[in-house]
């Protein structure tokens, strides 16, 4: 498991506090447990013209990416078709975990199959295999670059972001 290095976010104006006040550095496993628990997430992509697209999708935290499945007809997966940089977040507004990352659809049955099984064991879903045919569906892992994570307790003293790009493979 990667433990990305953390950091307080630049937030001027927000009343943040130093990296060690306060709650001080949120652990990764706070965000972990939020990124592997959230019911729904929203998917941000952006449209060939540029114009930002926003959608609510089930996925699973798996093998430290976060994995979702969808038509590849969709507007969602035509767009990171053409520029795979995404925003994805969890569901708790109050406690929120914001992950930018890159998109990429998995076609490789092995990573396919482990993506339906973490989905089903989650979801208490029975999908098969047909559910994720790469001719009607796309299976698509989004990498982190970096994370926020905010404990709404302590707005000015839980802000942490974790940078990914120094241990990017």
């Amino acid at each position: 498991m990667t433990v990305p290095r953390a950091t307080r976010p630049h937030m001027p104006g927000y009343g943040t506090l130093p990296a060690d006040q306060g709650t001080g550095l949120l652990p990764w496993s706070w965000a972990e447990k939020r990124l592997r628990d959230s019911h729904d997430y929203w998917l941000a992509t952006v449209w060939p013209d540029g114009r930002p697209h926003l959608m609510p999708v089930w996925g699973v935290w798996h093998d430290e990416a976060l994995w979702f499945s969808s038509s590849r007809s969709a507007r969602k997966v035509r767009n990171l078709e053409v520029n795979p940089a995404v925003t994805v977040s969890t569901d708790d507004a109050l406690n929120p975990v914001v992950l930018e990352g890159v998109a990429k659809v998995v076609r490789d049955t092995v990573s396919v199959r482990a993506f339906l099984q973490a989905l089903n064991g989650k979801y208490r879903t029975d999908y098969g295999t047909d559910f994720l045919d790469p001719a009607v569906n796309a299976t698509v892992r989004v990498r982190p670059r970096w994370v926020f994570g905010l404990d709404g307790r302590d707005f000015g003293g839980s802000p942490t972001r974790w940078d990914f790009t120094a241990d990017r493979r």
